[in-house]
């Protein structure tokens, strides 16, 4: 549209040609003058929310919060508001130190004045619990089924969704029912087009972690991941937050597909699914290449589910009552004064340890070792019961 102009042709009748409004032109025309056109910044305007360019930063609001602490402890005077903060700042030498009634709305939102008022607490970042995907050193899959659903005449539908924590990169598979077998195969076939993340997330499905009738139990889709270097994390059990990505993504596709159209048959279900599916990820496309670096898929591999146990799978639990957890049937005392509260527990096969971590939504970055135990990794011949 821009050249369009620069050659000479009228506004209107280029937004005429390109479909578009007068406005439109004008606006695109006007960020382009005085520019070669491979110089001009043609983004647009991020979507949703974003931080106000005159904000304080992060790093400034985080300084006054540990300031104000210090002087609650240390100070002679045992002043700590914001007239307090604000002359200490002053005397460390802090470049552009916020005012006062500033530094007092900023105690207010996070919480950190003595009345009792509503906190609104900056939400942790993604994949927190996990530190590397937290700090996009690494990429996380998310998979989950969507099952009950059922085309007119009787024929049922389950699709296997799933969805990359940072790069957005999505993949809806639909059968009329699924077994381990048939989700290993997807899994592979996925990976291999698009790389292997660091972590792959699931919910407590047997399809996912195997058979739960027995000690510690590793299933298809386990062994996968372990052989192909990809940690598996499996959530808590009836808790949605860590699944947010992915249940996003299943009421999109939902949405979008599902309710959107009537299907004659799986078929025409599945060529749906898939022309969505092509549409999102070039959506995405942004935030794929800005996401961490997938690894490539090995050549010349081959699942063998017989393969001794390597590497380390990861669960997401909460404790009970008196602060223990059960995990692969074997219950573990972790701690008698964290209760009811979160813990990441990495079960190291190679080194033959479980591993057990705090987690706090409100402190993401604080995730101490709790206790450590060792763990005999099984050594009995794979079973296939899925």
């Amino acid at each position: 549209m821009v050249a369009a102009v620069q050659r000479g042709r009228s506004m209107r009748a280029v937004a005429k040609k390109f479909r578009v409004s007068l406005a439109t032109v004008q606006k695109w025309v006007r960020r382009a003058t005085g520019q070669r056109l491979d110089r001009v910044n043609f983004s647009d305007a991020p979507r949703g929310g974003r931080r106000a360019a005159r904000a304080t930063p992060k790093r400034i609001e985080d300084l006054i919060l540990r300031v104000r602490t210090q002087l609650k402890l240390f100070s002679d005077l045992g002043e700590f508001g914001a007239a307090a903060i604000h002359s200490e700042l002053l005397r460390r030498g802090v470049k552009r130190v916020p005012t006062a009634r500033t530094i007092g709305r900023i105690l207010r939102r996070r919480g950190a004045l003595d009345g009792r008022v509503r906190v609104r607490r900056p939400p942790p970042p993604k994949g927190w619990y996990l530190p590397r995907v937290a700090s996009r050193e690494a990429e996380l899959d998310s998979f989950d089924f969507v099952e009950g659903l059922v085309i007119r005449g009787g024929t049922d539908v389950m699709v296997l969704n799933g969805i990359s924590l940072h790069g957005g990169l999505c993949g809806s598979w639909v059968r009329s029912s699924w077994r381990a077998t048939f989700t290993v195969e997807t899994l592979i076939d996925h990976w291999r087009q698009h790389g292997l993340p660091q972590y792959a997330q699931f919910d407590n499905d047997t399809i996912f972690q195997g058979n739960r009738i027995y000690r510690d139990t590793f299933g298809r889709v386990t062994r996968l991941c372990l052989q192909l270097g990809v940690t598996p994390v499996f959530t808590p059990h009836k808790e949605t937050g860590f699944q947010a990505a992915i249940e996003s993504y299943n009421g999109r596709w939902q949405a979008k597909v599902w309710t959107r159209f009537q299907h004659h048959d799986l078929q025409d279900l599945i060529q749906r699914s898939d022309r969505f599916v092509r549409a999102a990820r070039v959506r995405a496309a942004p935030r794929l290449d800005a996401a961490p670096v997938r690894r490539p898929f090995p050549k010349k591999w081959k699942l063998d589910l017989q393969r001794p146990l390597r590497g380390t799978v990861i669960f997401l639990r909460r404790t009970d009552e008196p602060g223990a957890v059960e995990i692969l049937l074997p219950r573990f005392q972790v701690d008698p004064l964290w209760v009811h509260r979160l813990l990441r527990i990495e079960v190291d096969l190679s080194h033959h340890q479980i591993r057990f971590y705090r987690l706090r939504r409100r402190q993401p970055d604080q995730q101490p070792l709790i206790t450590s135990v060792h763990y005999p990794t099984p050594t009995r011949p794979f079973r296939d019961h899925l």
